[in-house]
């Protein structure tokens, strides 16, 4: 609340809320006096009064990512992967910072450094979960921020179109490396992703009481989109089953027993043995769906089984040649 007091012939007022810096001005006439004042309430209710540098100087930019991975993070789909890009965020000299010395410089710089050992992509994404960090301690843990420190950071043009197609000669060469691997899901980890178009974390998640084998089909029920779907098996994917289901254990109720990390692993080591370069794992999405279209299916056939709520995202995918086309015409 507003205090005015009479100092001779001046009117002094100070303005007063928990968790923000008192403020006070001094006027010839008390009209003026209670005018600001009231100004400054109005502010103080928007919490738009500086806060304290002292309350702000007992929180690190560790500390409310530490708070954000423990109660945020742990309840996303994605908590894997966001709790690996924290924790090593964590460990960087900016997360020792205060939140009273921490500014929109500090990322601009911690960004720019990043970008030379990174893509675009990864930086953007690293910020936006730290972005999101510090929008939940300022509304929902009563952390006094008065702006949030990335909030008028922008985010990197980021180009991710890849057509990148795996030939006969490289899919041979995965094929022969994985059957020599020690981990025995290797080979049906690849011609499984072949096989069905389905990104790694669809078919690490994949459980047996999913799969109907007299519909031949397969449910998903999470997916990246947030939208469950049911695909068609080929007989590929179903000999893919069958053979894993003569070695599984079971008490298994996943089809490839993997963590994400295992499964990311035995993919860079694949390509080690083969001297294949430049090939993501994605990328054996990418091919299967490119040999749906090659197979005739039509671009709703195609979107049933890869999720593509957008059918202008598969026109990637199609690879169209000009002399293909002469072909139909004639």
């Amino acid at each position: 609340m507003a205090t005015i007091l009479k100092r001779k012939d001046k009117y002094q007022v100070q303005v007063r809320r928990k968790g923000m810096a008192s403020v006070s001005r001094t006027f010839r006439r008390r009209n003026d006096a209670e005018e600001w004042a009231r100004n400054m309430e109005v502010k103080a209710d928007r919490g738009d009064l500086p806060t304290p540098v002292r309350v702000l100087a007992q929180y690190t930019v560790k500390d409310v990512l530490e708070r954000y991975r423990d109660e945020i993070t742990v309840k996303k789909r994605s908590a894997d992967t966001e709790t690996y890009i924290l924790d090593a965020f964590m460990r960087k000299p900016i997360a020792k910072l205060s939140l009273a010395q921490i500014t929109p410089a500090h990322f601009s710089t911690y960004r720019d450094k990043r970008l030379k050992d990174v893509k675009a992509g990864t930086v953007n994404r690293e910020l936006s979960i730290i972005k999101h960090a510090f929008d939940i301690a300022e509304r929902e843990w009563d952390i006094p921020l008065r702006n949030n420190p990335l909030g008028k950071i922008k985010k990197m043009k980021v180009n991710n179109a890849r057509s990148r197609r795996v030939s006969a000669e490289e899919y041979d060469l995965l094929c022969e490396a994985a059957q020599d691997s020690r981990n025995p899901f290797a080979l049906f980890l690849i011609r499984f992703a072949i096989a069905t178009g389905m990104r790694r974390g669809e078919i690490l998640k994949l459980r047996w009481n999913e799969i109907d084998y007299e519909a031949r089909t397969l449910h998903i029920p999470v997916t990246k989109n947030g939208h469950a779907r049911t695909i068609p098996l080929s007989g590929e994917a179903l000999a893919v089953l069958d053979e894993i289901q003569g070695m599984a254990d079971k008490d298994d109720r996943l089809v490839f027993p993997l963590s994400d990390n295992a499964a990311k692993l035995v993919w860079q080591r694949l390509l080690r043995r083969t001297g294949i370069e430049d090939l993501h794992f994605h990328d054996l999405r990418h091919e299967a769906i490119s040999r749906f279209f090659e197979y005739g299916l039509s671009v709703p056939e195609v979107a049933l089984i890869s999720g593509h709520r957008d059918f202008r995202m598969l026109f990637r995918y199609t690879h169209l040649k000009a002399e293909d086309v002469v072909k139909k015409l004639n």
